[in-house]
């Protein structure tokens, strides 16, 4: 992996439901410049592919300056099959299912081009610049909580993408088996019960009861609802909005709990714009973890079965790069192609 190489450019692409970002990235400098624009779900995924294909020729033209051109990085949401490079029902892609990303952006570019998934990309950006280079592992778990929830892991160094690249995708474990619908179709998957979306979602729901006056007067002046309007009542000390999080959190640590019981990993990683409200979260995802994961009971810092694993334990923390782990994990894709698996 080239992450010491000053010499050499890369373009990452941050694909997103609502937005996307194009970024020209060299290992020695970091991001020298990022595009970014509105998602156009409603001009079909060729426009959108266009879109993300002239803002990376404009990087190129304008960054290569005799550096030497390593490739393109793509971290969009899943499923995804790889390395086909075909995505399968995303539920935040809507109209995108069975579109061969890969291949219309290598025919329009002519270029090396990575594709992963989105939470893939900010796993290995989290493993390689982030929380894993800072202590020191060599295996982490994340979840992405944004528009949706994305989940990546790193083995040994290595991104695990299970048979067809679709390992890893935690956003739709079931939490509540009759909770929330979920745009895939289940009822009560982690990202029904815990993104920013199902955020939104269980405040509109509890306003629609009458149950919320204080969100229902905040609605009235009409601001619009977000995860971070409501993290900032709940900040404030509106009861309703800090139990939305507080509930969010518990669906947080009974996937976690799962997670950790199955995979035993030094590291597990909350990112995407949701882990800034690490602070309303982290409580009832304490206590859930606590209640429903033996292994974290067992292994957590300070416990006598954490002795001599790194990290000192089982560790759950908030990642370090915070919105900008997928856009550099992208950047970063084709330096670390190679080792992957």
């Amino acid at each position: 992996m080239a992450l010491d190489d000053g010499h050499v450019l890369t373009i990452g692409v941050d694909l997103g439901g609502t937005s996307l970002r194009v970024a020209a990235y060299t290992p020695e400098l970091g991001v020298l410049k990022s595009i970014a624009m509105r998602t156009r779900l409603e001009a079909g995924p060729i426009a959108v592919v266009d879109d993300m294909c002239d803002a990376i020729r404009l990087l190129i033209d304008e960054h290569r300056n005799g550096r030497t051109f390593s490739g393109i990085g793509v971290g969009s949401p899943g499923p995804l099959e790889l390395p086909a490079g075909r995505l399968h029902h995303p539920p935040n892609l809507s109209g995108w299912d069975g579109f061969p990303l890969l291949g219309e952006m290598q025919k329009r570019l002519e270029q090396t081009v990575v594709l992963e998934s989105d939470a893939n990309a900010a796993a290995l950006a989290e493993y390689a610049l982030g929380l894993g280079k800072t202590l020191g592992i060599e295996s982490l778990c994340m979840l992405t909580l944004g528009t949706g929830v994305g989940n990546g892991i790193v083995l040994n160094g290595k991104l695990w993408h299970g048979a067809t690249g679709m390992g890893g995708e935690a956003g739709h474990m079931t939490i509540y088996p009759d909770g929330p619908s979920c745009g895939c179709g289940n009822n009560g998957c982690l990202e029904a019960c815990a993104s920013a979306t199902a955020v939104v979602n269980a405040a509109e729901r509890i306003i629609a009861a009458g149950k919320a006056p204080g969100l229902a007067a905040l609605k009235s002046t009409g601001t619009s609802l977000s995860a971070q309007v409501l993290a900032k009542a709940a900040l404030d000390g509106d009861l309703d909005a800090k139990e939305i999080y507080a509930q969010t959190g518990r669906a947080l640590g009974i996937c976690l709990a799962g997670l950790i019981n199955i995979l035993n990993l030094p590291l597990y990683v909350v990112g995407g714009g949701m882990a800034n409200s690490w602070d309303l979260l982290s409580k009832s995802l304490f206590e859930e973890l606590e209640r429903r994961s033996y292994v974290y009971a067992l292994t957590a810092q300070g416990r006598p079965a954490a002795n001599g694993m790194p990290c000192g334990g089982t560790r759950v923390l908030p990642a370090r790069l915070g919105a900008e782990a997928g856009l550099l994990g992208a950047c970063i894709l084709p330096l670390y192609s190679s080792d992957t698996a």
